[in-house]
């Protein structure tokens, strides 16, 4: 992010995760959470079903696909997407491993295959 100051820039590197840049609380939680709504939103988009449909299939109302169409994340917790994902017919994979030796502390990654 770079800021402008008395004609001069400065700029702080991310970290790699806009909430915690942004101070808020859980960051990593929130993370994880709209990585794995990217995913349930792309899945949902490439099936080509509409929100009710979509809806039907992850056993919700309508308006809670609209809320993670739109990534409103109050009310999702990690757990329940993960099983919306399985609900759409992908595996969600868990690995614990040591964290890197650079690293402060442990870290949450979601990725696609």
């Amino acid at each position: 992010m770079a800021i402008k100051k008395s004609g001069k820039r400065f700029s702080t590197p991310s970290s790699g995760n806009v909430f915690a840049d942004l101070g808020l609380p859980d960051a990593e939680e929130l993370k994880t959470k709209v990585r794995l709504v990217f995913e349930i939103n792309q899945i949902i988009q490439e099936q080509g079903l509409s929100q009710v449909a979509a809806a039907r299939r992850l056993k919700v109302n309508q308006p809670k696909i609209s809320a993670l169409y739109n990534y409103q994340l109050e009310g999702f917790s990690v757990e329940r997407l993960m099983n919306f994902l399985t609900a759409l017919d992908r595996d969600v994979h868990i690995a614990v491993r040591p964290k890197r030796k650079a690293a402060r502390t442990g870290r949450i990654l979601v990725s696609a295959a």
